[in-house]
């Protein structure tokens, strides 16, 4: 049915998908990367997961969960991606001053490292149109002609300078093939959790949440003792009987 509703709701039909595409639930589009977005927050998820002790329940079943599905993920791979693989490396080799930087440093790439796998943050470029642009009612001062003083000249040559992570090269790191129809349509069957858009937005969540767990120190004894009996109302199988026998034919 889910398969149904994603192909009736693209525009043009075929062996990928369109990214930015209707998915057939309502404000819920393609996502244009989902299985390097998935790695990247689920191995950003375990990350976070090692500030609770190992007793922690949550960390336990979060964990479990999301080694299971990131297994799914790493197991399906789309078509030349060893290929790619390849030449993303010889790039990132070739220019370590572009790739190798810390993130909030670099303009355009950050490295990042989460559960041991080294991630590649793309920052993307959107063209601004000065026309929807609105004047904050600040006066543009007149650029005088002539000499500079020296603290002109020291100004303007910063600017010039090449940032870090940045080179006069317009590097471009060519992004990871995209997966076919029928490999999402496999890694949704498996992970059994709807459309893989709804996939990353669970994750995504976890991830958010955990940071609040961790700030609550969920795992630390209740300050206040509950009162004796207070949950036995919630234990399970306490208030509905055995399952019944199928009626007699």
């Amino acid at each position: 049915m889910r398969t149904a509703i994603r192909l009736l709701a693209s525009v043009k039909p075929g062996r990928y998908l369109e990214a930015g595409n209707p998915t057939g639930l309502t404000g819920l589009f393609t996502h244009e990367a989902p299985r390097s977005a998935l790695l990247y927050v689920y191995s950003s998820t375990l990350d976070k997961l090692k500030a609770f002790p190992e007793s922690s329940a949550y960390r336990q079943s979060v964990e479990a969960i999301t080694r299971h599905r990131l297994r799914i993920v790493e197991a399906i791979k789309p078509e030349g991606y060893e290929e790619w693989a390849g030449r993303a490396a010889k790039e990132i080799a070739a220019h370590p001053e572009v790739f190798n930087t810390l993130p909030g440093r670099g303009k355009n790439y950050q490295q990042s490292l989460h559960d041991g796998r080294k991630f590649i943050l793309t920052t993307p470029q959107r063209e601004e149109d000065e026309r929807v642009e609105e004047w904050d009612g600040e006066k543009v001062s007149d650029q005088l002609e002539g000499p500079r003083t020296t603290a002109e000249s020291k100004m303007e040559e910063s600017l010039m300078k090449v940032n870090e992570g940045e080179t006069k090269e317009n590097i471009q790191l060519e992004p990871e093939p995209s997966l076919e129809i029928s490999q999402l349509n496999d890694l949704e069957t498996q992970i059994g959790a709807g459309l893989i858009e709804e996939v990353i937005q669970v994750a995504e969540g976890e991830l958010l949440l955990i940071d609040t767990m961790v700030q609550s120190r969920v795992w630390e004894e209740l300050e206040e003792k509950a009162s004796p009996g207070q949950w036995d109302y919630f234990a399970r199988d306490t208030h509905t009987p055995g399952t019944q026998e199928p009626p007699n034919k």
